[in-house]
């Protein structure tokens, strides 16, 4: 019996109770729409979670369900009686994952994965330039010609094809560290330049910084930053996510600022939750809550902001995919749109359902491939219906899953896909205030 009531307690249990199985969920699922099958859907996976609580059925039963979960949150906008679907999905994926049995490549490949590249800055760096030489050295070039790629495990082929340029390694390095003014500025903010992010859009983080300056911020990166614990988190490694966020936490403090600015839909989710993380009456609930209410994507502090004067025009028909993380965990939804308003030029034609998943959701692309792809085929279905130049959007996962749609469905030459502050730098914005006594400090 001991052991049964602490199975419930890390499963969640008293929170399955919510859930009245009205399903209200299913219309709102992917992966329910894609598989048409009740243990995939929202309400199935909760009704499992309490039957594995009260011994009625196995972990093994919960495993797959659970695992081929987007967790992309849909269901949680159209719940009648607000279940933290969240919190269950996260503490049924630490008891899969505690209950696992591995080999010793696996546990040392993970290790490596969670517990040294995505949280290292300098790792995140070694990709950037080891992908920079690989596209300009002629590797890539010879390695499609021969199809190496093509027995790539992860289908890490299929996403190779639409990684977007990347910068020297010169280019890395002189990145500017604290960007001080001699007057006095709208406000301060830090920049949270995320993992992937930062190792393979590191020209958008740059943009980033530009849109942010030009709109009369002074900006700091804090050097001690680390990965958000997402995708840690969505692997059932909690106690690892919850370190990431101690870390990171800890590196915002010693900025005195206004906001702490990201512009990856994933990551802003992550970061706004710390809290949920930590005991409430601790000093870490009290230290991450104080750090949530400063958490903004870059939409947001630029709306609220309202310092940049769009110059150019942008003859584009364009269609927007919202994050679903932005979107259902930090319910940031108009302020994309705003934006996009303001640009000079746009032909703006609005998706069917621009709530629906795009199917990227962290790595679960690459470990559910298959199921992925389903759900990108009923996204793409919808895309192609607007013929757009350009898709819009405000996450890098997302932004690499409608590469690789516009890919599958042969519009390359037609249609491309980009993030919201690409295009927003396309328009040339300039400040509404000078920016001749401004003064970027190199730290």
């Amino acid at each position: 019996m001991g052991n049964l009531l602490e199975l419930q307690q890390k499963l969640s249990y008293d929170k399955t109770f919510d859930c009245v199985q009205c399903g209200y969920c299913l219309p709102a699922c992917p992966t329910y729409e894609t598989m048409e099958r009740e243990t995939h859907s929202p309400r199935g996976r909760i009704n499992l979670v309490k039957m594995v609580a009260e011994n009625k059925a196995s972990i093994n039963d919960l495993e797959d369900p659970i695992e081929k979960c987007l967790g992309c949150m849909a269901c949680t906008t159209v719940c009648p009686t607000n279940v933290q679907y969240g919190q269950i999905l996260e503490s049924a994926k630490k008891v899969i994952e505690d209950n696992r049995s591995k080999g010793k490549m696996q546990k040392k490949t993970e290790e490596f994965l969670f517990g040294t590249f995505f949280p290292s800055s300098k790792w995140m760096k070694t990709l950037g330039e080891a992908t920079w030489f690989y596209q300009k050295s002629g590797v890539q070039r010879l390695a499609n010609l021969m199809k190496v790629m093509e027995a790539a495990p992860l289908h890490l082929g299929v996403f190779e094809k639409v990684i977007p340029e990347q910068p020297s390694p010169k280019k890395r390095k002189q990145r500017v560290k604290r960007y001080i003014r001699k007057r006095p500025a709208k406000g301060k903010v830090a920049f949270f330049t995320g993992c992937v992010m930062d190792g393979v859009f590191f020209e958008t983080n740059e943009k980033t910084i530009e849109l942010m300056l030009r709109s009369g911020l002074e900006v700091v990166l804090p050097e001690e930053q680390t990965c958000c614990g997402a995708l840690h988190a969505h692997s059932g490694r909690v106690e690892e996510s919850k370190e990431l966020a101690r870390r990171n936490i800890t590196a915002f403090e010693e900025e005195d600022v206004d906001y702490i600015i990201n512009n990856a839909g994933g990551c802003g989710a992550r970061l706004i939750e710390y809290h949920h993380l930590f005991e409430e009456g601790t000093e870490w609930y009290s230290r991450a809550s104080a750090f949530t209410e400063k958490v903004m994507d870059i939409s947001e502090v630029l709306v609220e902001v309202d310092g940049l004067d769009f110059q150019e025009p942008v003859h584009q028909t364009i269609t927007y995919q919202p994050s679903c993380h932005m979107t259902n965990v930090q319910k940031v939804t108009s302020p994309p749109l705003e934006l996009l308003d303001k640009v000079p030029g746009l032909t703006f034609k609005k998706l069917d359902r621009p709530d629906f998943c795009c199917g990227s959701a962290g790595i679960y692309n690459m470990v559910n491939y298959d199921e992925s792809m389903d759900v990108l085929d009923v996204k793409m279905k919808d895309v192609c219906s607007k013929d757009p130049d350009t898709v819009i959007t405000t996450n890098p996962g997302c932004l690499l899953q409608m590469k690789v749609g516009i890919e599958r469905e042969g519009e390359s030459e037609n249609m491309s896909a980009v993030h919201l502050v690409d295009l927003l730098l396309e328009a040339n914005p300039k400040s509404k205030e000078s920016t001749k006594n401004s003064t970027f400090v190199h730290e």
